[in-house]
């Protein structure tokens, strides 16, 4: 793997690779979330770039930036084992050069709802870097992870709506054997508050059973019955969330490619939710359409899920504290 860290360095590097090109954006402190991203890319592409930088102008004042968690060995030997084949790994100066003033802003719901109301200026940030980057690497596509699908769909727009010869390709969520969904963010969480963190989870399944299988709902809509309501879904996953130490943002219903709140149900609804335990900001999102379901029922402590593949974040040392929710150390409650 060869490690450049600055533009005209990462552009040299890239000019030889063969294509198709694959980009996976990340700002470190890897798990297996992130590894996905690079499986798929590898899977797909004969060349793979990944980025490590911890972007300041998507953080808000008095969000986490100075505390974000950052390991940079841990994360080189990572990406090395997944496969990458070239990290770009600027410093900030690179990125954003004394007098840089452009910014990229998506209007509307999609970036200014949700994440977006609750982060301003979040997704501005967002699509700033991701711009950058996509014009240092010309990748021809990129890979990003599904558990924040409003990002997600921000980057959809970008691109359709600049026009960038890029293909989006988002990953499926990879999750705790308990079902929390993985996220660098998760070793905020203290030991207590990590054994109660999947009921997020267990939270939107409780929603989706609520909705019911569209085939079913249109037939007892058919026959007079009333059929499942993005409101009904809203109530029981609430409700759920009720009985927990959860502070909850929001829940809510809606399209999958626009944000928009949705009255009906339909093919792209999707159920989100963010909510906090303590000083921690969780989001999870689980889409509401007729897919198999895991064997598993909202009122289970332990999911089936499978096992990746692709090498393991928590098989790695890391600086993180013993026992946190990124290096996966045995002894902690939800590991028994």
């Amino acid at each position: 793997m060869k490690i450049v860290r600055t533009i005209s360095e990462c552009r040299h590097a890239l000019a030889a690779l063969p294509r198709p090109l694959g980009l996976v954006p990340t700002m470190g402190a890897l798990h297996d979330g992130h590894l996905a991203l690079v499986h798929n890319a590898r899977e797909r592409c004969p060349s793979v770039v990944a980025s490590l930088f911890v972007n300041p102008t998507q953080f808000g004042q008095g969000e986490d930036f100075e505390k974000y968690p950052r390991d940079e060995a841990r994360d080189l030997a990572l990406f090395e084992q997944a496969g990458v084949d070239v990290l770009f790994a600027p410093a900030a100066a690179e990125m954003y050069p004394a007098g840089a003033a452009a910014t990229v802003h998506i209007s509307g719901p999609l970036s200014e709802a949700f994440e977006g109301a609750q982060r301003p200026g979040h997704f501005d940030g967002v699509a700033t870097v991701v711009s950058a980057l996509f014009a240092i690497v010309a990748p021809d596509v990129a890979y990003f992870g599904q558990k924040d699908a409003q990002q997600l769909a921000v980057i959809h727009r970008l691109t359709t709506d600049l026009h960038l010869p890029v293909e989006i390709v988002g990953v499926e969520t990879v999750r705790e054997p308990d079902g929390l969904a993985r996220s660098s963010r998760n070793v905020y969480l203290t030991p207590e508050q990590r054994a109660t963190a999947p009921a997020l989870y267990r939270a939107l399944l409780a929603g989706r059973a609520a909705a019911g299988e569209p085939a079913v709902s249109a037939g007892r809509a058919a026959a007079g019955e009333a059929a499942a309501t993005p409101a009904a879904v809203i109530a029981t996953a609430t409700a759920a969330l009720a009985a927990t130490p959860f502070v909850v943002d929001y829940v809510a219903v809606v399209d999958g490619d626009s944000f928009v709140p949705e009255s009906s149900l339909g093919p792209r609804s999707l159920l989100i939710a963010a909510a906090r335990l303590g000083a921690t900001r969780l989001l999870d999102n689980i889409p509401l359409v007729s897919t198999a379901l895991t064997s598993a029922t909202p009122d289970q402590t332990t999911l089936s899920m499978t096992t990746p593949s692709y090498p393991s974040a928590t098989q790695n040392v890391s600086v993180y504290p013993d026992g946190d929710a990124t290096n996966g150390k045995a002894g902690l409650p939800w590991q028994t």
